[in-house]
């Protein structure tokens, strides 16, 4: 049996790091708002006639193999870690090749290593037979990436991966509900230009600190995750409405609460990056993730997106990605 899945990372625009268990209780209509894109994480698993379990990442470079009756091993297998605890997890009872892949840049702040394990997971529950709803692949994946980086995960990431689009996620008391937003991706797509600033993401904002701080009563912090909520609110309204200008102006105004969050949410790289962006015809720019490294999305005037692009293009480490708006989440096939 052959198994492909693959599944979309994606473009944060405002909410981040309030997704984070538990800091959304304590914000009443907490949300975030994204938009997924076909810069793929792929899955493959094809079953063996043997024992061998043999795991393998292309992007990273790294494969090992284990067999059937040491899968107790892979729970603390340093070397692909996400993938040996998904393993571990699944129990599959054949052996197997699992290769995976990403598109997107290593550190890119896009939602690679979530995406991924969505990826991993629609794959693993079809080898067991379809184990699990899929209603169950998000609580799983955040509770396995948990066990991975050993501090709570936010949970946003994983739905624009499952389930793909542009939406807002709500999270409340009684649970978390992704709300599709009915809007012109065409348009959205036209004004945001995505650019890896060549510099890997070296976790800009420490948000297990951030976490800890906020639950210690850090009234700025709280003040500033009040903004951070609202923002996200009015963006949605604006988006649903069509309003392209008041977008803008929201994600204009969005920047700054999220360097009060951490200075390190730039480097002086990415403010260069920032500022020949501004000058090109760029409205506003939204770092991608924790930041520090990683991706920046610009929001372009109109009509201005291929001459922010090409500004970009001409600076020192940074690449434009080609994208689109996914409309399709996780996609699972068998052969």
């Amino acid at each position: 049996m052959i198994i492909e899945t693959s599944a979309p990372t994606r473009v944060d625009l405002a909410g981040g790091t309030i997704d984070i268990p538990p800091l959304f209780l304590f914000h009443e209509g907490a949300s975030t708002v994204n938009f997924a894109v076909d810069l793929l994480a792929k899955c493959r698993i094809e079953t063996r006639g043997d024992d061998v379990i043999l795991l393998e990442s292309v992007d990273r470079g790294v494969a090992f193999e284990t067999s059937l009756d040491k899968m107790g091993e892979l729970k603390n297998e340093p070397r692909l870690e996400l993938l040996s605890k998904l393993v571990y997890f699944f129990k599959p009872e054949v052996g197997f090749n699992m290769i995976t892949d990403s598109q997107a840049p290593a550190g890119a702040g896009l939602a690679g290593s979530s995406t991924l394990n969505i990826a991993c997971i629609g794959a693993l529950n079809k080898l067991v037979g379809d184990r699990y709803t899929p209603d169950r692949f998000i609580p799983i994946a955040a509770n396995v990436e948990c066990q991975v980086i050993k501090v709570p995960t936010g949970f946003q990431d994983y739905y624009s991966a499952q389930y793909g689009g542009a939406a807002s996620i709500h999270f409340a008391p009684d649970g978390i509900r992704r709300e599709a937003l009915d809007i012109d991706l065409k348009t959205l797509q036209d004004r945001v230009v995505v650019l890896y600033t060549g510099e890997p993401r070296n976790s800009g904002t420490n948000n297990w600190e951030i976490t800890k701080r906020h639950i210690d009563g850090d009234r700025e912090l709280y003040d500033i995750f009040e903004g951070i909520r609202d923002d996200a609110t009015k963006l949605r309204s604006a988006l649903l409405e069509n309003d392209w200008t008041r977008v803008g102006e929201i994600l204009t105004h969005a920047f700054p609460h999220r360097k009060r969050l951490s200075p390190m949410i730039t480097t002086p790289h990415m403010d260069d990056l920032i500022n020949v962006a501004l000058r090109s015809g760029a409205i506003a720019a939204k770092v991608c993730g924790a930041g520090g490294g990683g991706c920046i999305a610009f929001y372009c005037e109109k009509g201005r997106k291929t001459s922010v692009e090409a500004a970009l293009t001409s600076q020192p480490g940074a690449e434009v990605l080609t994208y689109n708006i996914s409309s399709e989440g996780l996609v699972v096939n068998v052969m």
